[in-house]
């Protein structure tokens, strides 16, 4: 089949990696210094692994109201909605939790091994005991509540990246990934954007993989076997469930949703894992199609993900 002949940059940012594509390959410049601004600013404003960033210093100052920046606002907003949406399957209030399972560091920093942890069931705080003004801006943590949003600001990023990127090369289109968290704007190619469904977003593009095509929107993948590490023999992850406090213990290992932007479908996802059996039903409701792998590897599609296509493996990809 014909392809369009497309700009490519990977580098590394927010912990992870970094991909941006556009259709015009003289245009790849000047959007990949648009992307980079956008993760240069979410980075200093919304990360938890950062001292001197705005969330660090929102948790450091519990029961005080806090006026944040217009990007920070926006990504605790997308957070409690995400929160709201699922019916606290999704909470921005685990931070402690997924700190006290080993998940201190960014993720390139936590020991692939370690001494046994002795984590205790307990429900997080959740989303509601956050008060939040949208319009204000203003933001209060109550004590013994960390705020984490790592479910949702990358996803964000990856919105805020693509759109950056369209307005700085005024025509085309242009897709962001951000460790597999993507988001696409402007004009697909002829036979759109062909990605590749991977557990791992830093897999290499191969035979056998599926392979999807999107014209707009974003596509995330949530998984229990990347992002994972072993403490005393016990392995642990960092999709939290806000109802234990614990790594999830789910039916599914992946689950892979395309949504009308990259912020719900990261929040879908994430969703799906944490839901377990009942995800089907929820996605089904929400129209979101999903891709889920169980735990033997199964593949369920749901809400009308496309049937793998006899020659999927042959697609050129992009991701």
């Amino acid at each position: 089949m014909s392809t369009t002949l497309l700009g490519i940059a990977d580098d590394r940012a927010l912990g992870g990696s970094v991909r941006v594509i556009v259709t015009r390959p003289a245009d790849l410049i000047k959007a990949k210094a648009a992307v980079d601004k956008v993760l240069e600013a979410i980075d200093l404003a919304a990360s938890r692994f950062r001292q001197d960033s705005e969330l660090s210093r929102l948790n450091s100052v519990p029961e005080r109201e806090v006026v944040v920046s217009p990007l920070l606002a926006q990504a605790i907003g997308a957070a409690l909605r995400g929160a709201e949406l699922t019916g606290g399957a999704v909470d921005p209030t685990i931070g402690s939790a997924v700190r006290l399972a080993g998940y201190d560091s960014d993720f390139a920093g936590v020991p692939a091994d370690g001494a046994e942890l002795h984590l205790v069931a307990e429900r997080i705080p959740g989303w509601r005991a956050i008060r939040f003004d949208a319009h204000s801006r203003s933001v209060v943590v109550p004590r013994g509540v960390e705020i984490d949003l790592g479910a949702t600001a990358k996803a964000l990023a990856s919105d805020l990246a693509a759109t950056a990127a369209i307005k700085a090369i005024a025509g085309g289109g242009v897709l962001v990934s951000l460790g597999g968290d993507i988001a696409v704007a402007g004009e697909a190619p002829a036979e759109g954007w062909l990605i590749q469904t991977s557990e791992d977003s830093g897999a290499a593009i191969a035979e056998g993989e599926e392979t999807i095509s999107i014209t707009t929107g974003g596509i995330a993948t949530s998984s229990t076997t990347v992002r994972r590490w072993t403490r005393g023999g016990v392995v642990l992850h960092h999709i939290i469930d806000p109802a234990t406090g614990l790594p999830a213990n789910s039916c599914w290992r992946t689950a892979s949703v395309v949504a009308a932007t990259c912020v719900d479908a990261n929040i879908a996802s994430t969703a799906a894992i944490v839901m377990g059996q009942s995800a089907v039903s929820w996605l089904e409701a929400n129209r979101l199609p999903a891709r889920l792998v169980d735990l033997e590897g199964n593949v369920h599609r749901v809400a009308r993900w496309p049937e793998r296509a006899a020659n999927s493996d042959r697609l050129p990809k992009v991701l």
